[in-house]
C-alpha cells in the first residue's frame, strides 16, 4: 500500500458512497486508475467492506465510555467471552500495557451505564477498572 492508496482510503473514509468521478478528481488521478485502486484494495483484503452509520447508531445508545480493565492471571478469555454476551458492549480489544483489555460500552442512561460498570466490575477475575465517558466523536478523516 503506497500513499496514494493511504489518500484513496481517507477519502472513503469522508465519503463512502463518492462517485469514482469526485474521487478521481479529488486525487488528481484518472478515474480507471481509481476503481483499479479500489479494487485491488479489496481483492487484497485491505478494505474489508463499506458501512453506514445511521442517527439511530449513535442515538440508540447516546452515553458511550471506554472502561479499561485489568485481568487477574490469565482469565482474559473467559472475561473478553463473558463481556461478548452484555448487550451493551459494543467491542472489547485486548491491548498492552497497564491494562488487559478496553470494554467500549454504550447505554441510555447514566444510570444503565453505572449498573454495566458495576456488573462488569463483579466479575470474577476482574482486578481493577477505570472508565472514561465519551464526550464528543469526531471520525477521523470526516469534515
Amino acid at each position: 500500500m503506497d500513499n496514494v492508496d493511504e489518500r484513496l482510503i481517507a477519502a472513503l473514509r469522508r465519503d463512502g458512497r463518492a462517485a469514482l468521478s469526485v474521487l478521481a478528481a479529488e486525487m488528481g488521478l484518472a478515474r480507471a486508475t481509481v476503481r483499479a485502486r479500489m479494487e485491488r484494495l479489496v481483492a487484497s483484503g485491505e478494505i474489508q467492506g463499506f458501512t453506514v452509520l445511521t442517527r439511530g447508531d449513535v442515538m440508540a445508545q447516546p452515553v458511550r465510555g471506554l472502561m479499561m480493565i485489568g485481568v487477574e492471571g490469565r482469565g482474559a478469555e473467559r472475561i473478553t467471552a463473558r463481556l461478548a454476551g452484555y448487550p451493551e458492549v459494543q467491542a472489547v480489544h485486548s491491548t498492552n500495557g497497564r491494562w488487559d483489555l478496553i470494554a467500549e460500552i454504550g447505554a441510555r442512561t447514566l444510570e444503565e451505564f453505572d449498573a454495566v460498570l458495576a456488573r462488569i466490575r463483579g466479575l470474577d477475575g476482574v482486578a481493577s477498572s477505570e472508565t472514561s465517558l465519551m464526550l464528543t466523536t469526531r471520525r477521523a478523516g470526516r469534515r
